[in-house]
């Protein structure tokens, strides 16, 4: 189940649209929305923004072009969903022991690539990954010609399934790039100057990063992208669906990682645009964890009662409980 919502802090109000202003104090609009998945015990809830703006070119690095619309997660894959999932559909993920709130790491491709499959099955849409075996770290299989929803540009993914791993170009877009604008940045935070190092927290400019002694929550990870994610800079690498070369033509190649950790500063290993790793998918790491991507986009708002909603704010006269602004 989908319901429209506003996730941020501040002065408040519309259904499912919030205003982003991230560091380059460019105001954009997204719009959020929240999925459910579970029952009873086990259930929990994951939070998405709309990434439009289909069809925009690479960045100068070569990434980050995405031909259509889609949804990212707002935050990264904790272990209290992860926890639940297992208990919910017997997945067998083991991931590193912390509290609920922060992010699941020690968690290999293989295992996030099942996390997503129970997402999709939960939810009533067909597996987006092709395991053959039982065994939870074991490689994926690529979806062939004679698939329903084999696409032969992307043979990891069924192009049918309502949830995935990002791509790299899905990643990239949503951590980097400003639909208003047009424009790429260097980070993740909207700003072509590196962040400020922070153990946690939810201020623009900020990442968790820079010799930080652990990850934060996943909703105290810092700054906001311009498209209104947040922890894409540091907390902890996140998996890429795309295999390291971009191919996506082997099962058992390496994935590509983006983003960095929270230990790690701004050279190789940080959040620049520039910076990317890899490793093999049943590979696993303390500060490697992952986040989630849809096809579905949330419902938006008709132009005509958007924009009266925000001539409203503008005038003053929403201004109560809260709206996602950050300054």
């Amino acid at each position: 189940m989908k319901l429209p919502i506003i996730t941020s802090i501040g002065l408040a109000v519309l259904a499912g649209v919030s205003l982003v202003t991230p560091a380059s104090a460019t105001m954009i609009i997204t719009t959020t929305s929240t999925d459910s998945f579970g029952a009873g015990g086990n259930a929990f809830t994951m939070d998405f923004v709309d990434i439009g703006n289909p069809g925009n070119t690479n960045d100068d690095t070569g990434y980050g072009g995405v031909a259509n619309a889609f949804r990212m997660s707002s935050y990264e894959v904790s272990t209290a969903m992860v926890s639940k999932a297992n208990t919910a559909g017997s997945l067998g993920i083991t991931y590193t022991s912390r509290t609920a709130g922060m992010p699941a790491t020690s968690v290999s491709w293989n295992e996030a690539a099942r996390f997503v499959n129970w997402l999709n099955a939960s939810s009533g849409s067909v597996a987006a990954y092709k395991f053959t075996t039982s065994g939870v770290n074991d490689n994926i299989a690529l979806w062939a010609s004679g698939d329903a929803g084999y696409n032969a540009a992307n043979p990891f993914r069924n192009s049918n399934a309502k949830y995935f791993l990002p791509s790299e170009n899905e990643w990239y877009k949503a951590a980097y790039y400003s639909g208003t604008g047009g424009i790429y940045y260097n980070y993740p935070t909207g700003s072509d100057s590196a962040p400020t190092a922070v153990a946690n927290g939810t201020t623009s400019g900020t990442v968790v990063y820079d010799g930080q002694s652990g990850p934060a929550d996943i909703t105290s990870a810092g700054g906001l992208s311009p498209y209104g994610t947040m922890g894409q800079g540091g907390n902890a690498w996140e998996w890429m669906e795309t295999n390291y070369s971009g191919t996506n033509d082997s099962s058992g190649s390496s994935r590509g990682l983006r983003g960095g950790s929270w230990s790690h500063s701004d050279g190789v290993y940080g959040p620049a645009s520039s910076n990317r790793d890899y490793i093999d998918p049943s590979g696993e790491g303390f500060n490697i964890g992952f986040r989630v991507a849809s096809s579905e986009l949330a419902v938006v708002p008709e132009p005509t009662s958007l924009l009266s909603t925000l001539a409203l704010i503008s005038s003053g006269l929403l201004l109560r409980r809260r709206c996602k602004v950050s300054l």
